[in-house]
């Protein structure tokens, strides 16, 4: 029986319930916007007694679903001031999934502000919550060493942790899960979690997962079947099975640099001239040269293997990837076209527990202030240790581009809903720009992944320099994500589900299979939908109108280079992406918070 577990750090109380008929069909995403939706008052103080945190493995997470172990971080955020939920991967989502929680809910606030906790949940299901305060103000490698050093025998096990910036509440914190090889480089990242975290006094959580087999299926040889056919879809698709594995999400700097949405120095240019010296294939070549590893999975019974890791000139392990949205904030945007100076920047922004690309576009736009040149990666790192010391500058770029560039009079500051634009210009990209404007998370590009149809002509072909078509381009793939974040697939399975029939059904029948309840098309989008709609209500309880739905006014007023594109996706249009909200909450049973 999957069950809800709960850590009250008021009390250092944990219990366990069943997870209620009505949110039986969820999992990762829908199952932590249930939670937040029907426990977090929208006006609540992010980072408050009354906030609470989720962590959810998908409703496939611990079987051997081929992409399906992510995991949804879910909060009110303290720099959206919305709900969010931020995905990733690692091995967390497999461990919990294999335990039987559905979900882990942390709630209230330690006693003393000054204690830092970890919760231990041992294999049988048993939980330790012990004060360690030798772990305050320690990054996320030391203290995974801190906790591989408590563990003794126990080989297999998964962290999520937090950094610095966490504990100090800042609003681009992140949240660190241990990939394979026990790492802590897989981020929750966006939105600030890692604040929501740290203000609980949670430092870390780990999840004991030793000797525990896959979870079973209601109907075991329909569940292999559908697997089998959803790996040979992944393995068939030209992206999935072919330029993912061999050059890492990195593979779209070229190629989004030549369609001119490449963003440069603040969003200032669409193409980066330097973009040969840190591409996908560049990389490649870098990292075959000192022996690092070129492909591997971020999280166990992944097919895709797009993750790798970028070792130093002695070969040395140095980070993750690099990856695409990490070489574009900490690169391009910032002017810099150095691997080995965008790694250390990647290494520092992780230790940090900071979101990648919240920092890259806060640095940039601390740049674009006139205090330091785009290009300088040796005071890009200086800032970054800003942060660790704690400086009124470091809790400036801590808290993200939008407070940096407003307490540097900037003109351009590129963030919906405060939160930072990733990489890729919404003037030459209209459908991206429509996810961007319009998702209830933020700007973020994993919402609602338009570059399929926009440029790599995956699932069909939308004219990306034309508004026809943008808002249900964009609307479909924010139902299709819903879905596939609650079910805790990885995004790029996407690809290979638009193009290849195949692979959608498979997903139904490995969910129908495996819960043994009625799975269909029109089930799976009407999770994503459900999804969607308690993330709308919830934000508007907590305050957002239309006006929230829009882009920064000079993607609008500003042409971009080479296209001399502005964004023209009507407001109408704009607001037409959440249509079936209110049908969908009549038939949910649900109002607003």
């Amino acid at each position: 029986m999957r069950s809800i577990m709960r850590l009250n750090m008021s009390t250092l109380s944990i219990t366990t319930e069943p997870v209620p008929d009505a949110w039986a069909r969820y999992g990762g995403r829908a199952l932590t916007d249930a939670i937040v939706f029907a426990e977090v008052p929208p006006m609540a103080d992010p980072l408050g007694p009354e906030a609470k945190i989720v962590f959810a493995p998908g409703l496939l997470g611990g079987t051997s679903a081929p992409n399906g172990g992510r995991l949804s971080v879910g909060a009110k955020s303290p720099l959206t001031r919305g709900i969010k939920e931020s995905n990733a991967g690692g091995q967390a989502a497999h461990a919990l999934a294999k335990i039987g929680i559905a979900a882990l809910v942390v709630e209230g606030v330690a006693a003393d502000a000054d204690a830092r906790y970890v919760l231990k949940i041992n294999a049988d299901g048993s939980t330790e919550i012990v004060r360690d305060d030798s772990l305050a103000g320690l990054g996320n490698y030391a203290t995974k060493d801190a906790v591989d050093a408590t563990m003794g025998d126990v080989k297999r096990y998964a962290t999520i942790t937090i950094g610095p910036a966490g504990e100090m509440g800042l609003k681009s914190a992140a949240v660190a899960i241990s990939d394979p090889d026990g790492y802590p480089n897989r981020f929750a990242g966006r939105g600030g979690l890692g604040a929501v975290m740290g203000s609980k006094g949670l430092k870390a959580v780990v999840i004991v997962d030793e000797g525990l087999p896959y979870l079973a299926h209601a109907d075991k040889d329909a569940f292999n079947a559908a697997v089998k056919k959803f790996a040979n879809a992944l393995r068939e698709h030209a992206v999935t099975g072919q330029a993912l594995p061999t050059y890492g999400t990195n593979v779209l700097a070229n190629i989004i640099n030549e369609a001119g949405g490449y963003p440069t120095r603040n969003f200032s240019e669409g193409r980066f001239e330097g973009v040969d010296h840190i591409s996908g294939e560049t990389m490649r070549e870098v990292t075959v040269e000192r022996g690092g590893n070129v492909k591997h999975g971020c999280h166990t019974g992944c097919v895709i293997q797009c993750s790798r890791y970028f070792v130093d000139k002695d070969g040395h392990y140095k980070t993750k990837g690099v990856e695409y949205e990490n070489v574009w904030s900490l690169g391009a945007d910032c002017g810099i076209d150095d691997l080995d100076v965008i790694a250390e920047l990647d290494r520092t922004c992780s230790d940090l527990g900071i979101d990648t690309i919240e920092a890259g576009v806060t640095i940039a736009v601390y740049m674009d202030s006139g205090k330091l040149a785009f290009g300088d990666g040796a005071g890009a790192l200086a800032l970054l240790e800003e942060v660790r010391k704690g400086t009124d500058t470091g809790r400036m770029i801590g808290n993200g581009a939008e407070a940096t560039g407003l307490a540097l009079g900037v003109e351009h500051i590129p963030v919906v809903k405060h939160q930072g634009l990733p990489a890729y210009d919404p003037r030459p990209i209209q459908g991206i720009g429509v996810t961007y404007a319009t998702s209830t998370q933020g700007a973020d590009h994993t919402a609602g992944y338009s570059i399929t149809a926009n440029v790599l002509a995956v699932g069909g072909s939308v004219d990306p320099l034309k508004p026809e078509g943008q808002a249900a381009l964009s609307q479909g793939l924010q139902i299709a994500t819903g879905m596939l974040d609650s079910l805790g697939f990885c995004i790029f399975v996407a690809f290979a589900v638009l193009d290849i029939p195949a692979a959608f059904e498979a997903i139904h029948e490995m969910a129908e299979a495996h819960t043994g309840q009625k799975w269909d098309a029109d089930a799976l989008m009407q999770l994503g939908r459900e999804t969607l709609t308690m993330e709308r209500l919830y934000n508007e309880s907590a305050g957002f109108t239309a006006a929230d739905d829009r882009l920064p006014k000079f993607f609008y007023d500003v042409a971009l280079a080479p296209h001399d594109a502005v964004f023209t996706v009507t407001d109408a249009e704009l607001d037409s992406v959440h249509d079936f909200v209110a049908e969908t909450a009549t038939a949910m049973g649900i109002s607003k918070p």
